[in-house]
């Protein structure tokens, strides 16, 4: 059974860093996109990174030049580097993993962390 988990979330003041981390688990899977959302209170949940098997990122405007999205292929692990924090990125962070296993491709989620910036 696969899970992914991730972690790395917590309180933090404007101008600092966290770095997430995405971990799936489960026998014979490889990760092909790794995509991070995060949804604030009352808001929808947005795309804030995205990464690609074949290397591609993707960014939201409002995170560019301050969030980096990478992956470790062997840990089957995907990461969210969040430097230069702004109060506007508090929300809870969810890791949107999808993983091939055998011929199928299927689309998990995490069940999100939580990340507050103060001011």
């Amino acid at each position: 059974q696969v899970q992914v988990v991730e972690s790395g979330g917590g309180l933090v003041e404007a101008g600092g860093s966290l770095r997430l981390s995405c971990a799936a688990s489960g026998s014979a899977l490889s990760i092909k996109n790794i995509a991070w959302y995060r949804q604030a209170p009352g808001k929808q949940r947005d795309l804030v990174a995205s990464t690609y098997s074949s290397g591609s990122t993707k960014y939201a405007d409002s995170v560019k030049g301050r969030f980096t999205i990478s992956r470790d292929n062997a840990k089957n692990t995907g990461y969210l580097q969040m430097n230069s924090l702004k109060p506007e990125d508090t929300a809870v962070y969810y890791c949107n993993a999808e993983i091939l296993l055998g011929s199928f491709t299927y689309s998990y989620w995490g069940q999100g962390t939580q990340v507050t910036v103060s001011s």
